[in-house]
């Protein structure tokens, strides 16, 4: 079943289109606003679906030029409906809406999370062995899950109680001058830094559960930049990577120790520190490894499209008076 995939749940617009043999990509277009959005510091919601009402036919005629297809070519459609911003959420439910409308296709609404979870899938590996433990961690997410089968069930065995680790990185960037986005920025910096110079906190310290905190680091950011007026920027966002490195997969490796598999997905998986490391520890506790690729990392509609794919295969489908939702707990998934 070829699919078509829409993200347009936050600040990204993308089409994808998945063949039938489930991981070859035929197109992958994505479309980033940072530069839009970098005057602000931060995303508008408003801006983002504006932006997005704009570009979504220039887009989609871009996916299917790639993939060298028509429209009618396509035997169903998949859109991300939540988690995210209800406005951005909406400009790509709508148009797949009229899309199914036009062409008579089947279509679905996919979780953004779980589009996540399959993003390993779309590469020459094919599917994921299960059970696995995943590591989902991105800029609004954070999230150690269970995944017990393809699809669900889904059982979150930690989470942040606070920022995700992608908002820790944003925010104590804008906190040391590197603007938006900050994460990119940190771990561009963090290559050139000596780690061991400053000393960050242990995170959730002594505390004997999978959850994740960065309030606090946040914090210790702020007194440090407050405090010292020569903080060798370099030096401080190597350690700083460093430190939410070292929380994210002392966790993550524990919780895989059950399924001795392990998959990081999620746009901070593209993290060089997080990659690099993620290897070397899970090769030295005997647990199996799966990364995405940088591209399959942050949000794209392939990953959409092969959610939908494997749902739409078994019969489901959304009805037209699908509505977006800005919160959706992933383990009610079935």
């Amino acid at each position: 079943m070829r699919v078509l995939g829409i993200e347009s749940s936050c600040d990204e617009l993308s089409f994808g289109i998945v063949e039938p043999d489930e991981h070859t990509v035929s197109a992958n277009v994505v479309h980033s606003q940072i530069d839009l959005h970098r005057r602000f510091g931060g995303i508008v919601p408003e801006v983002a679906s504006r932006d997005h009402v704009r570009r979504l036919e220039v887009l989609l005629q871009e996916a299917l030029d790639t993939a060298s297809c028509e429209l009618e070519a396509v035997d169903g459609l998949a859109v991300t409906c939540g988690p995210g911003l209800v406005g951005s959420l909406l400009c790509g439910i709508e148009f797949a809406k009229g899309l199914a409308l036009a062409t008579k296709r089947p279509f679905l609404g996919v979780h953004h999370l779980e589009g996540h979870l399959c993003a390993p899938e779309l590469e020459s590996e094919g599917s994921l062995g299960t059970p696995f433990t995943c590591l989902l961690v991105s800029g609004g997410h954070t999230q150690i899950v269970h995944v017990e089968a393809p699809g669900g069930p889904y059982r979150i065995l930690g989470r942040s109680r606070d920022d995700a680790a992608g908002e820790a990185f944003d925010k104590s960037a804008k906190l040391l001058g590197l603007g938006y986005p900050g994460g990119p920025a940190i771990d561009r910096l963090a290559e050139e830094g000596d780690p061991d110079r400053y000393d960050f906190p242990t995170m959730m310290a002594g505390k004997d559960n999978l959850d994740f905190s960065f309030s606090g680091l946040k914090t210790h950011v702020r007194r440090r930049v407050e405090e010292s007026a020569d903080l060798d920027l370099a030096d401080f966002c190597a350690g700083l990577r460093r430190a939410i490195v070292d929380n994210l997969l002392r966790k993550a490796l524990r919780a895989a120790r059950e399924t001795r598999a392990l998959v990081i997905v999620g746009g901070v998986a593209a993290n060089r520190l997080l990659r690099s490391e993620a290897t070397r520890r899970s090769n030295a506790a005997g647990i199996a490894l799966r990364l995405p690729s940088k591209d399959f990392c942050t949000d794209n509609g392939a990953m959409i499209a092969r959610a939908g794919q494997r749902r739409l295969m078994r019969g489901q489908r959304s009805s037209f008076g699908l509505d977006p939702r800005a919160r959706w707990p992933l383990e009610t998934l079935r």
